[in-house]
């Protein structure tokens, strides 16, 4: 377990993550602030709005932005499971680590839902507050500490605007990306076999626009 300060993981010590990347290590790197709104106060070098983007560089790094300590549990025990546990097509673990956005923010954290959908946390987005009231459909996909900005836009929305959003929990926008890139891969060299669909599409499918993307992270996140 690796904790830093800021952009300083990716950034000041990226070329140790790529050592750790060949040298097939395994464990959890844990941004203890992360994002660009954090450290405000202590100049441009320090608001780290890039270091996911640098992660989804690395191919062994598992890049998570979860908001709520339930989605963190999860990840945590689906990463030990990966890195360390065996299964048929890894009998010895895989050779990745995990890149965790924790922020610093004095956030209240809700309990876990009932209806909780692991493998939307799991696989990059789930729905955590359907909209309620309003007639204007919408929907807002944010992650980390923008989940409770968003919440607080679902309030905004209903009261003045008449617009009904749901509020998605977008834990990581990099694996949602790999397992898409990996489906247009598929579809590609295999045009005459059923065509593979990302599982953001399909976990959208029934849902009405627009759809807003945020994030405390350069836009190109998202």
């Amino acid at each position: 377990v690796y904790i830093f300060y800021s952009m300083f993981g990716f950034q000041r010590t990226g070329d140790g993550l790529w050592a750790a990347a060949d040298q097939m290590t395994r464990g959890f790197l844990l941004g203890a602030t992360a994002g660009r709104t954090t450290l405000n106060g202590e100049g441009l070098q320090h608001q780290d709005g890039h270091s996911l983007l640098l992660a989804s560089t690395n191919p062994a790094c598992v890049a998570y932005d979860a908001a709520y300590g339930f989605e963190l549990g999860h990840i945590v025990r689906d990463g030990l499971r990966r890195m360390y546990g065996s299964s048929e097509e890894h009998p010895h673990g895989e050779d990745v680590f995990y890149y965790l956005t924790v922020y610093n923010e004095p956030i209240r954290h809700p309990a876990e839902p009932e209806n909780v959908d692991v493998e939307g946390i799991l696989k990059g987005i789930h729905r955590f507050s359907e909209g309620t009231g309003g007639a204007i459909p919408a929907q807002i996909m944010a992650s980390g500490v923008a989940v409770p900005w968003a919440l607080q836009a679902q309030r905004i929305l209903a009261d003045e605007w008449n617009v009904r959003a749901d509020v998605w929990s977008a834990t990581s926008w990099n694996e949602l990306r790999r397992e898409a890139v990996a489906c247009e891969e598929h579809n590609l060299l295999h045009p005459e076999e059923e065509q593979q669909v990302p599982y953001v599409t399909r976990k959208l499918a029934g849902a009405q626009g627009p759809f807003v993307a945020v994030s405390d992270w350069l836009r190109s996140v998202p």
